[in-house]
């Protein structure tokens, strides 16, 4: 029930683009949130960005329809406005999100992702996705795609890890030059939890230069760090179930970083990953 609340508030609040996928269980609150904010009359379908994402198991192109379409039933909604490839690798089709071995290993899958891009094309042309994009794809796996004959859409967008300890320079760089815009996940940084974190960082938002910043406009590290991302054209999708924060996160309009502000933590790069996909 949280994410239900945290997207009517999220809504309330003004935010449009709503990141989700099937792995994270909760997109039957999030469609009813935004069923029920379109039966109050605060907003329309067309005003809601929903991004959603084709999991690993599903690359087999004849997957890939069925998978959005169970997507598309779960929201109850007629299209997303955004269906991405969540990971660029293949597990083993299946129910187990996870498949492994009984030595615990993932068990991958071989598949071709210009196959699997053209079975995304396809439902782009039914309707059922307005754009298709990527997540995870470095400059390598992206030319594929783009390389690919007959190619008829490109990817609008890849998303991945962007915050001012993982900056991205130079897939910011090569994407811009495709029109491929960059989605940054994580963009505060992320918890603590070791299952899945690379803690050995230390927290983003416990900065220095950040804070600094943030005490010069009377802003938090994070609305720092979100501002920081949004001034040099990365798209940002803060996670937070505490209202204050949702809140907080989306006041960044009122401000903007100096030139020397924008360098100055542009320097606090150290091109090490949070969130480090081990699989």
């Amino acid at each position: 029930g949280s994410c239900l609340e945290s997207v009517k508030i999220a809504i309330d609040t003004g935010y449009r683009h709503i990141d989700g996928a099937f792995v994270y269980y909760n997109e039957h609150e999030v469609g009813q949130a935004i069923r029920e904010k379109i039966a109050e009359g605060r907003i329309k379908r067309e005003d809601i960005f929903y991004c959603g994402k084709l999991w690993s198991t599903c690359h087999p192109p004849e997957l890939v329809r069925p998978t959005l379409e169970k997507t598309l039933k779960i929201l109850q909604l007629d299209y997303v406005d955004l269906y991405i490839i969540e990971l660029p690798m293949a597990f083993k089709p299946g129910d187990a999100i996870y498949p492994k071995d009984e030595n615990g290993k993932i068990i991958y899958h071989e598949t071709d992702l210009c196959a699997t891009w053209e079975a995304m094309e396809a439902c782009k042309d039914a309707g059922l996705a307005k754009s298709i994009g990527v997540s995870n794809f470095n400059r390598r796996q992206l030319e594929m795609i783009l390389n690919k004959p007959g190619l008829k859409y490109k990817p609008v967008s890849n998303q991945v890890e962007c915050h001012p300890y993982f900056t991205q320079p130079k897939l910011l760089e090569y994407c811009r030059q495709h029109d491929i815009v960059i989605v940054g996940y994580s963009p505060l940084g992320t918890s603590r939890d070791e299952t899945w974190v690379n803690v050995s960082s230390p927290p983003l938002l416990k900065d220095s230069v950040l804070n600094a910043i943030g005490k010069k406009y009377n802003k938090t590290a994070a609305q720092v760090a979100l501002r920081f991302n949004i001034q040099r054209g990365v798209v940002v999708i803060p996670k937070s179930f505490n209202p204050q924060r949702i809140r907080e996160n989306f006041q960044i309009f009122d401000f903007s970083l100096t030139e020397k502000e924008m360098k100055e933590i542009e320097a606090l790069n150290k091109n090490v990953r949070y969130v480090e996909l081990l699989m």
